[in-house]
């Protein structure tokens, strides 16, 4: 049987995390699993809602070195509660807050631990254990579940480390939820895999995000998103210097990117994954659009579709995007987009991707993102089926807007209609979620909205 260590800490003091400026040692993590595990209900299936990233980590161990498999839904509300008892009929869920309401079994994560002075071997987990799962949304609104092997996702963020340069000494602070792929892999996994150590909070604000930074030791890692780095930039003065920026779930643009790095004096790499192989690539995105696929992962075509395989992928995966090989290089490629976002228009083809990418780089628009109309919904001029637009840029005029937006993609592509919102129902991992966008567009649309349209 091959095996993995827990953590990669190589001493009882090593610092796991961060909790008000104060460190707390792999010695009292390894005890906090052990009373976590000894406490936790009968049942193999786990929903973990714990907020505090530190209290989420040690459910999260727990979990693995009882056996148990952690459920790692995208979102927590009432529908997907339900379909995780539908997929699990055991699972409890695991609570550091109140628990919202969730109808299932609460396990409430202790208060208060007991301070631990013994030290305790680090365990070893089977490479072939499944650890968690997580979701993509099916075609028939049920959830799709992905089995997590303990070996492959160890493979994956040691990978990540040793591309970025993280080593034991770099702190970590995440915007990103760990119950997210990206935010599993490096605000949690990659800090204890490295022998690093990860902050127990999760800010939001900008002033929480500075102030969170700036108390972390150097070198120190900041693990976000685009939205929530242009929000960062847009509404902080100074910024405290970072060593690292990692930024995924949507492609960065260059100049957000530029000044990003300018601001907190650091290199910026961007992460390219998906839920079903989770992360497989990167880019320094100020020196170019190209990506490198991690060590041993590389890429095959067979027509439209791109399989990864290698490395952390454990058997040949179908990408749902676009990608484009350089110089037929099977660990070098640009990234046009998801197969789904493809729209075609009077002839000419694009992608929302490419679309969201240029509507962002505009200066003053602070969020924006393209759509398509809802089935049954026309919005046709001419005969053109026109696409839709939601913008955040209260500098900016609808007509500023457009000669903005003409400057930079084909007019086919304008939207028709262009909605001024006071900002988009982005979720914690900085991403739009369908159904959200479509109850925003319909409320837009209807006869007693005011917001500013063109």
């Amino acid at each position: 049987m091959s095996t993995l260590p827990l953590i990669a800490h190589h001493s009882p003091d090593a610092i796991v995390a961060w909790r008000d400026s104060r460190p707390i040692s792999a010695r009292q993590f390894l005890s906090d699993v052990d009373q976590v595990a000894g406490l936790l209900p009968a049942g193999r299936s786990v929903l973990n809602l714990c907020r505090d990233q530190y209290h989420f980590a040690v459910a999260l161990a727990a979990c693995i070195v009882s056996d148990r498999v952690s459920l790692l839904p995208s979102t927590h509300t009432p529908e997907m509660v339900r379909q995780m008892r539908h997929i699990a009929l055991d699972v409890f869920c695991i609570a550091d807050q109140d628990a919202g309401g969730v109808d299932l079994p609460v396990f409430h994560y202790p208060d208060r631990m007991p301070t631990s002075a013994a030290d305790r071997m680090i365990p070893n987990i089977d490479c072939e254990q499944v650890i968690a799962q997580v979701f993509t949304s099916g075609s028939t609104g049920v959830p799709e579940p992905h089995l997590k092997r303990w070996g492959s996702l160890v493979r994956s963020v040691r990978a990540e480390a040793q591309r970025l340069g993280v080593t034991a000494d770099y702190a970590t602070l995440g915007t990103v939820p760990a119950q997210h792929m990206y935010g599993l892999e490096s605000t949690l996994l990659m800090p204890l895999q490295s022998g690093g150590s990860l902050h127990a909070t999760r800010p939001f604000y900008p002033a929480d995000i500075c102030a969170a930074l700036a108390a972390l030791p150097r070198p120190r890692l900041l693990v976000t998103t685009p939205y929530h780095l242009r929000t960062l930039l847009a509404e902080s003065g100074a910024v405290p210097a970072a060593d690292l920026l990692l930024s995924a779930t949507a492609p960065l643009a260059r100049d957000l990117a530029v000044e990003a790095e300018t601001r907190f004096a650091a290199p910026l790499f961007e992460i390219y994954g998906c839920t079903e192989t989770g992360q497989i690539a990167s880019r320094r995105t100020t020196r170019g659009a190209a990506w490198q696929t991690f060590a041993d992962v590389h890429l095959r075509c067979e027509g439209e579709t791109v399989w990864a395989e290698g490395g952390p992928v454990t058997r040949p995966t179908p990408l749902s995007d676009i990608i484009e090989l350089v110089d037929a290089d099977p660990t070098r490629f640009l990234l046009h987009g998801r197969h789904a976002e493809v729209v075609n228009i009077a002839g000419k083809r694009t992608s929302l991707g490419y679309l969201n990418y240029h509507l962002n780089a505009i200066t003053g628009v602070l969020d924006g993102a393209f759509l398509q109309p809802p089935e049954g919904d026309d919005h046709a001029t001419g005969g053109i089926r026109r696409l839709i637009a939601l913008v955040v840029a209260p500098e900016l005029t609808p007509t500023a807007l457009m000669q903005a937006l003409r400057e930079r993609i084909d007019p086919v592509f304008l939207p028709r209609p262009l909605l001024f919102v006071d900002a988009l129902p982005r979720n914690a991992a900085g991403k739009l979620p369908d159904h959200a966008t479509q109850a925003l567009l319909a409320r837009l649309q209807s006869p007693t909205t005011t917001d500013l349209q063109t």
